[in-house]
């Protein structure tokens, strides 16, 4: 059985998750025209991925449950706030499976920068390599 605190935020990510969809349409609040997420913004998901992923690693959840659970939250986000556009792509909206591939990349990446103790030794090795491939260390 999991912890009470555990448990509890669970039940209070629901339950956001769900005010979140449901009071504009109760209010009847018109969605605005998306704009696609800037670089900065872009850069507060990727953060709050990796924070995801360290958090729930630390809570004992699997390597590639916490990835993939981050990765779909910004995926989610990507597509619902900015209609799945990102301005450093271009014009094109991203698929939905375009923007969990990103996603869970972008969050094991930043995993890899804020908690790297959090993440396995050869996914460790792997982003490090792919980094030095493209000059980013």
């Amino acid at each position: 059985m999991k912890p009470l605190s555990l448990r509890l935020t669970h039940r209070l990510r629901r339950f956001l998750l769900l005010a979140a969809l449901i009071i504009p349409a109760v209010a009847g609040v018109a969605p605005a025209q998306a704009a696609p997420a800037s670089e900065s913004e872009m850069s507060l998901y990727t953060r709050i991925a990796a924070v995801n992923v360290c958090i729930s690693r630390g809570a004992g959840v699997e390597f590639d449950k916490a990835a993939n659970i981050a990765g779909e939250t910004i995926a989610q986000l990507i597509k619902g706030q900015h209609d799945g556009q990102i301005k450093q792509v271009g014009a094109k909206a991203l698929t939905i499976e375009e923007l969990r591939r990103g996603s869970v990349n972008s969050a094991v990446i930043g995993a890899v920068e804020l908690c790297p103790k959090e993440v396995p030794a050869d996914v460790v090795k792997k982003v490090n390599d792919a980094l030095k491939q493209q000059g980013g260390k």
